[in-house]
């Protein structure tokens, strides 16, 4: 008499961390290979791209800025049909105050604080060169619409959109970078991204210049409109580049693969980033650099905006955009790379980057005091120049403080609330507080005297980091969880406990 065969009863796959290891659910279900990388991928193509990218970026704040995008206003109660100068740019269009002008330059920080959270929660789940794509496309209208403005108002809702598409850029660019950097290169490498800041702004001078100058200002939007398009067509066609923060927090899940929820409810992911905004506020270090570089930015963001008008006011200069541009251009460049290099040479550690922070800080804004002491243009451009050379060798530095005083997972709203409350405190209220002042003082002189001694301000505050950073072991915080072993500790503890 034939057995009966048993029947084989169907036993649930069980998926360990060896095959977590393997893919991850994103983009609302897409699987993706965390090994894999698109095949364009290299670091140094990477950091090429967002190089390009950040210093577009920036021109836009230097074009705004410049004699011949901005302009000057006009004389009071000159009609433009009268010999008297009526204004030029965008100050004499829409006849606009100093205050005014300073509002413009900061409208594009609503944006940017509304949309930086938010962009950097999204990239734990969704592909983030998908997000680039999506803040770049917005970035171009936006830009293009500043050419097609009538008036004040019309104007700065532009410029807030611009903001908005900043916004997805500036909080995963670091993090990328950080990740791909070789180990011993990693602040020089963002260094030179940092470097293109300078570089950018110091073309936007140059840029809106010559092009406002000959073809209009509405002109100089439009093609900075076109030249970033590209970027925004690329971002939505490549293919994912995982961060290690995000593949950090899926390989420690201890929830197999097959259970989790393809989509997200809005109340978790708010509970989530606030969860992840009070670690940060928790973080003495991760609080003394945001304060030290919140006061840096406001002095350096009036550099930036009122500086070549300063200039043209006090020396006389006939051609201040080119002068400003040429000197921030090399002084930018050699400045934030030195910075990189010299704090890589140091040892790249926390302590050391609040002691060049300090000590750069410090160096610049005394050059940038005696220049602008000075009554000759021959002595206050090489003064001038020193003095930025110092204060953009701060770049590679204190970004690599906030990245590395935090996990992994948390470094791109690390850099995202960084770059939100620099602005929302630091170089926003400064350009119309300096356009009121100088409304008030009628004195450019002084008006720039004042605000460098602001500098020194943030060297205190820089050089108290440097007391509560360890001494030993803090070139930051670094989580790599065993993959092999499911529910194990990380292979390497934290460096850094005060999270």
């Amino acid at each position: 008499m034939a057995m009966a065969e048993p029947t084989a009863t169907a036993m649930p796959t069980v998926h360990t961390a060896t095959t977590m290891e393997s893919s991850l659910l994103v983009d609302g279900g897409e699987r993706s290979n965390i090994n894999e990388q698109p095949r364009w991928f290299t670091p140094t193509r990477l950091l090429t791209l967002f190089c390009l990218i950040n210093m577009l970026n920036y021109l836009d704040r230097g074009v705004i800025a410049s004699n011949g995008v901005n302009g000057a206003p006009g004389d009071p109660g000159c009609l433009e049909h009268e010999a008297c100068f009526s204004g030029s740019g965008i100050q004499g269009d829409f006849k606009l105050s100093y205050f005014q002008d300073g509002v413009l330059s900061s409208a594009f920080m609503v944006g940017l604080v509304v949309a930086s959270p938010i962009f950097a929660n999204l990239s734990k789940k969704f592909n983030p060169f998908r997000l680039i794509g999506i803040g770049l496309s917005v970035w171009t209208f936006a830009t293009a619409g500043c050419g097609f403005s009538v008036d004040f108002w019309s104007i700065t809702s532009f410029r807030m959109l611009v903001g908005v598409g900043e916004a997805s850029f500036i909080s995963l660019a670091a993090p990328f970078i950080d990740d791909v950097a070789p180990p011993a290169q990693s602040s020089a490498w963002l260094a030179l991204f940092y470097m293109c800041i300078p570089v950018g702004i110091a073309l936007g001078y140059v840029f809106g210049g010559v092009v406002g100058g000959s073809l209009g200002w509405r002109s100089a939007f439009w093609i900075e409109s076109l030249l970033m398009l590209p970027f925004a067509i690329f971002g939505f066609m490549s293919k994912r580049i995982h961060l290690k923060g995000a593949t950090q927090r899926f390989l420690c899940s201890l929830v197999p693969v097959a259970y989790r929820s393809r989509s997200f409810g809005v109340a978790s992911e708010v509970k989530g980033l606030l969860d992840d905004c009070k670690k940060l506020a928790m973080n003495r270090l991760y609080l003394m650099n945001v304060l030290g570089y919140i006061t840096f930015n406001f002095v350096l963001g009036a550099y930036a905006y009122w500086g070549p008008k300063a200039g043209q006011a006090i020396y006389s200069m006939e051609n201040a955009d080119l002068v400003f541009g040429v000197v921030t251009i090399l002084s930018g460049i050699l400045g934030t790379v030195v910075g990189g290099i010299f704090l890589d040479y140091l040892g790249s550690t926390i302590r050391n980057g609040f002691k060049l922070l300090a000590v750069s800080t410090a160096l610049g804004a005394t050059m940038c005091l005696f220049a602008f002491l000075s009554t000759s243009l021959a002595v206050f451009i090489p003064l001038f120049a020193i003095g930025e050379f110092f204060l953009f060798a701060t770049q590679g530095p204190v970004n690599f403080v906030t990245l590395r005083c935090v996990t992994p997972v948390l470094r791109p709203l690390s850099m995202a609330m960084s770059t939100v409350v620099i602005h929302v405190f630091g170089d926003v209220p400064s350009a119309p507080i300096v356009g009121a002042f100088q409304d008030w003082l009628q004195n450019w002189r002084l008006t720039t005297l004042g605000l460098t001694c602001i500098f020194f301000l943030a060297t205190a505050i820089w050089a108290s980091g440097i007391a509560i950073a360890p001494r030993n072991g803090d070139r930051g915080i670094e989580v790599t969880p065993d993959l092999h072993q499911p529910g194990s500790k990380s292979q390497e503890a934290p460096l850094l406990t005060n999270e």
